[in-house]
């Protein structure tokens, strides 16, 4: 990455910060994992031009042997984070047998003007920041805020710890399966088997004991909205999502599917699935059967307490 774009961009709503890995838009703040980041950047450097799956590969999966797969279910999570719609895309198109371009306007921004443009919490724009306060009585009343200030942190502590001791890390077992999407064409020939497969492994989530699973009704309320995958999670008060996507070549159907923490959007789990045309409902049982104990594992382990040293 060359040193004209470690600076942050502005690409569409997102102000984007290669050297923290984080990009921004308003209150929400998401972390990208470095690839991710190269991936945007890369796609940003050469907005409005078609970038094909070859160059991809050779740039921005330099010296890592991979297959064209990890480029499409790269870029389907890097569209979530960036709630961007495959089908009205505003940010990353899909050019038919070609690549992807981005279309989303992209301009340089410093650090300082990032900083003085940050939305202030009440939305207005202004920053907001308090006139520092002199004399003995606002010394003292500034002492006794912060007296209080950390009692009400020490008790807020305090319920916190009483609360992971009652319900031990089983709050922390919840996911969310967003709908799959369907990359096998433009038209989306095969929704309806994205569909049905992510209601499947919705079901055999469900089965889990102790792990909380959101309703197709609520993951399906997000399909086609252009929402970051952190802002789902946090609606559907979860701490892990599952994302994915269904591609069709001949007969030949492959299914990638990941694991993602809510909080940072990083991935913990990926893998793929290969399955010849058949029975499509058998189909989507037994890709979702094996990929749910593979994500009960992976949510298992992160969820573990890490031992002490």
């Amino acid at each position: 990455m060359s040193e004209a774009v470690k600076s942050p961009l502005q690409i569409g709503a997102w102000r984007v910060d290669p050297n923290s890995g984080q990009m921004s838009s308003g209150k929400d703040v998401v972390r990208l994992e470095a690839r991710t980041v190269r991936l945007l950047v890369y796609l940003a450097e050469r907005a409005g031009a078609v970038v094909s799956i070859d160059e991809l590969l050779d740039r921005v999966w330099s010296g890592v042997i991979v297959t064209p797969d990890s480029v499409y279910q790269a870029i389907t999570s890097l569209r979530r984070q960036l709630g961007d719609d495959p089908k009205q895309p505003t940010y990353i198109a899909t050019v038919p047998r070609l690549g992807y371009r981005m279309i989303a306007k992209v301009t340089p921004c410093t650090r300082a003007a990032v900083d003085e443009t940050a939305p202030s919490p009440d939305g207005s724009g202004s920053s907001n920041v308090p006139v520092p306060i002199a004399g003995p009585m606002a010394r003292a009343k500034k002492m006794w805020l912060g007296v209080g200030i950390t009692a009400a942190l020490c008790l807020g502590a305090a319920v916190t710890y009483v609360a992971a001791i009652v319900h031990g890390s089983q709050f922390q077992r919840s996911v969310a399966v967003l709908p799959f999407v369907d990359l096998t064409t433009q038209e989306m020939n095969e929704e309806f088997f994205a569909d049905g497969l992510t209601e499947e492994l919705i079901g055999d989530l469900g089965k889990v004991p102790d792990l909380r699973v959101p309703a197709p009704t609520a993951s399906f309320y997000f399909k086609n909205k252009n929402r970051p995958v952190v802002e789902m999670a946090r609606a559907l008060r979860v701490n892990f999502v599952v994302d994915g996507s269904v591609r069709k070549a001949g007969s030949l159907y492959r299914v990638g599917a990941r694991l993602l923490r809510a909080d940072d959007g990083y991935v913990i789990w990926t893998d793929s699935y290969d399955r010849q045309l058949g029975d499509l409902l058998s189909i989507q049982k037994n890709i979702a059967s094996e990929a749910a104990v593979a994500i009960r594992i992976a949510i298992d382990g992160a969820v573990a307490p890490k031992p002490h040293r």
